[in-house]
């Protein structure tokens, strides 16, 4: 598996070197930073063989964090421990930086003794390594042999994800469903991609070991000996595509049932992403129109029209729009909030701050051109919009969310329950 882990800043200087296998030579962190870090090379592949050996590396602010191993590995595996070791250190540190690994070298050095065992990935949970690995320093009295009972099992047991003693007054339950909708829209207003990406956040306040149970709206799948039938409802059902669970949803009944049971760790953590590829709701239709005149002169027209309900608002919205890069002067009017000819940019960018569903509005430019020998013509750059809207693209719902604790014997409707849908834009561009 993995064979040494190293942290080096932007100059290329070792920052931490732990080396866990004796097959790594003491210079092997030399030839990362000479092959890699100082190469001329301005695109650098995340994975690099020097001298037979295999360096896998991610940055994170001013840190290139590399894993080196001379080992046939699970690539996807290592690249999965060095996201969650980013995101660790994250969560101690608050910012995970160059002076952050000076000032806490110790602290870094035992948690990568407890996330890896011998080069193999361990326990990488942030909130459970903070239980016994702690940024208090020394303590003057050691710690109780109850305590270091339940640590133990609750590292090395089923759920360590989640300890068994946890009471709240009041049993809260928060979900937000997140959606980032990409699309590209030729200039004729053809969906040449679109897809959705999902995530589902949920922030726990709950006592005990309670197990619940969400209800989602994507079609029923039924297996037959032959072939796999989709069983279609009065109900707007969806079809996901791609789907990744938190550890604490057991898959089995995901399948068998078609709902998701958990235990779910306390406080905040991403339940679920997944991909939506068709039937995509677009938020916003975009006409762009632009005639060009004699090689001096661009007329720029563009409407904006709003395709979701009129008691739904966006917020946040900007288009940016690209213009001739010999423009002498520009004259931009728009019927909604503000638009602003840019110079270092090189484009108009129109704000609205709100706009209800099943609206339209439009914003016109005038732009004069400099006439220059061997001017190179205009290739037109695609339309980008960016906004926020309280729905989610995909037409994904949440129909329902139970609550069971059986030792503490709460009932479902005693836990209060929050549930919200938010949409924003991935790349979202229109070519002209």
């Amino acid at each position: 598996m993995i064979g040494g882990i190293f942290l080096f800043n932007l100059k290329g200087e070792v920052l931490i070197k732990r080396v866990f296998r004796d097959d790594i030579a003491r210079n092997a962190s030399d030839a990362f930073r000479i092959n890699v870090i100082h190469s001329r090379k301005k695109v650098q592949e995340p994975v690099t063989d020097i001298a037979r050996n295999s360096f896998l590396h991610i940055r994170r602010e001013d840190i290139w964090i590399v894993a080196v191993t001379k080992q046939n590995v699970n690539i996807t595996m290592v690249f999965q421990f060095l996201g969650s070791f980013a995101k660790t250190m994250k969560s101690y540190f608050g910012k995970f930086n160059e002076d952050k690994v000076k000032n806490n070298f110790v602290l870094v050095y035992e948690l990568l003794d407890e996330m890896l065992d011998f080069g193999y990935p361990q326990n990488c949970d942030a909130a459970i390594l903070k239980t016994y690995i702690t940024q208090a320093g020394n303590r003057s009295e050691p710690i109780a042999q109850d305590k270091l009972t339940k640590i133990t099992a609750q590292v090395t047991g089923t759920l360590y994800w989640r300890p068994d003693d946890i009471k709240y007054r009041n049993s809260l339950l928060f979900l937000d469903v997140v959606e980032r909708i990409n699309l590209l829209m030729s200039p004729l207003g053809i969906v040449l991609s679109a897809y959705v990406d999902g995530y589902i956040f949920m922030n726990s306040s709950l006592s005990g070991m309670p197990e619940c149970k969400i209800g989602i709206n994507d079609k029923l799948m039924l297996r037959t000996n032959t072939k796999i039938v989709y069983v279609e409802s009065t109900l707007h059902h969806i079809l996901i595509d791609d789907y990744k669970f938190h550890q604490c949803v057991k898959l089995s009944k995901y399948e068998d049932e078609h709902s998701i049971h958990f235990i779910p760790p306390d406080g905040q953590f991403e339940l679920m992403r997944y991909r939506i590829n068709k039937n995509i709701c677009l938020p916003f239709k975009v006409i762009p129109i632009i005639q060009e005149v004699g090689g001096n002169f661009v007329g720029i027209k563009v409407i904006l029209k709003t395709a979701f309900k009129s008691s739904i608002s966006g917020k946040k919205i900007e288009m940016k729009i690209s213009i001739p890069l010999n423009a002498a002067k520009v004259q931009v009017s728009c019927r909604k909030g503000t638009a602003t000819y840019k110079a270092e940019e090189n484009a108009i960018i129109w704000k609205i701050k709100k706009m209800s569903g099943m609206k339209e509005t439009q914003l016109t430019a005038d732009i004069d051109l400099l006439v220059t020998e061997n001017e190179k013509k205009w290739v037109r750059p695609p339309i980008s919009l960016s906004f926020t809207i309280p729905y989610a693209f995909s037409g994904f719902k949440v129909k329902y969310i139970r609550v069971f604790e059986p030792k503490l014997n709460y009932l479902d409707q005693d836990v209060t329950k929050w549930i919200r849908y938010f949409g924003c834009n991935g790349r979202y561009e229109i070519r002209c």
